[in-house]
């Protein structure tokens, strides 16, 4: 077994105190020569955590295929110190393979005693909004334009392995440790994308909104708490948000004219077709029986021409029109107030977090 400790400068990434005090995480990634520990063997674990005001790197080798037990034994023993394991695919590969892997040699693992985020999992549901081509490392890195010495993957590696066991020859073992090491360095960078999920869960103040009423277009500034590393725009048929720091600018398409809002339990109203609208049967008893009768789902309901913004669900906060019962997109009235606008969005762009 051979083990490398080494330091390195590198800019505040993320706040972590929003996840752990940054003394109490890890992160760590493993190499192996193929997905399952009963075909395959562990020859590389690293790890970065942050102490005394710098980044460390820590890693193990397995020099020998007698040295995989000795290196799982020894992350073991180093990871206790810590409280948050953070990884990419870490609870689907490398944390399932770790333990398997121990299993094997008769060795406790320490994962049940350490809160465990994997970033893949994390970011996956941003993958449409950010329009990313792919969550591999390389797609993800090169949208948040990290960039790396080497483009050689773990893939690439695995027979490469095999050799240095017959050669032991130098030049490959660098090989590993630069890789390994690279793809550590990167997962501080890669917290920075937990802002687009923050950024619709933070807390936003409106900075200035506008109604088009021509254009038909509603037009919302929010200053947020939280930044996103790079710009991004997403649009909908009813709305186009843009993201840029620490705001999002929300377009919004607005309906302007006559709508209809339907009464739950029809049973206890009266349709009035002179009036085109329904009334409660306590009010209908006194209209003539030539002029009304009894409503049905689709008649019950009354009618409102006004401003609407439209909704992708309902909520008891904010009363629901329709153009016709059998519609699918739903609609508040729009108020102008910014208390009002800010529940609004909250609630629209709540599919986004």
């Amino acid at each position: 077994m051979i083990v490398i400790s080494k330091t390195f400068s590198a800019p505040q990434y993320y706040d972590f105190a929003q996840i752990a005090p940054l003394k109490d995480i890890v992160f760590f990634d493993i190499e192996t020569t193929g997905l399952s520990s009963d075909s395959s063997s562990l020859y590389l674990i690293g790890i970065v955590y942050h102490q005394q005001m710098e980044w460390h790197i820590r890693q193990w080798f397995a020099d020998s295929m007698a040295a995989e037990q000795e290196i799982i034994q020894d992350f073991f023993q180093f990871i206790q110190n810590f409280k948050v394991l953070i990884s990419y695919n870490g609870d689907s590969f490398d944390i399932p393979y770790l333990i398997k892997c121990a299993e094997q040699y008769g060795i406790e693992s320490p994962f049940d005693k350490l809160t465990s985020l994997d970033l893949y999992r994390k970011i996956r549901p941003l993958r449409r909004l950010l329009k990313l081509e792919s969550l591999k490392l390389p797609a993800v890195e090169a949208f948040l334009g990290i960039e790396r010495a080497n483009d050689i993957n773990g893939k690439d590696l695995i027979p490469l392995y095999k050799e240095f066991l017959n050669t032991q020859d130098e030049t490959l073992y660098q090989a590993f440790l630069l890789h390994n090491e690279e793809d550590l360095k990167a997962l501080p960078q890669l917290m920075p994308l937990l802002g687009y999920l923050d950024i619709f869960r933070c807390s936003w103040k409106i900075a200035g909104y506008s109604l088009f009423e021509q254009e038909q277009t509603l037009t919302v500034v929010l200053d947020c708490s939280i930044s996103v590393p790079v710009a991004f725009s997403y649009e909908t048929d009813i709305y186009t948000i843009s993201v840029r720091s620490n705001q999002i600018i929300a377009e919004i398409s607005v309906f302007c004219g006559e709508l209809k809002y339907f009464y739950d339990d029809y049973s206890e109203y009266d349709y009035l077709p002179d009036e085109d609208r329904a009334v409660h049967r306590k009010v209908s008893q006194f209209v003539d029986k030539d002029h009304r009768r009894r409503a049905t789902a689709a008649t019950c309901y009354s009618r409102k021409t006004g401003i609407f913004l439209p909704m992708v669900e309902e909520d008891s906060m904010f009363p629901v029109f329709r153009e016709c019962y059998e519609s699918r997109q739903l609609y508040t009235e729009y108020v102008d107030d910014p208390d009002f606008l800010l529940s609004y969005l909250r609630l629209l762009l709540a599919g986004n977090d």
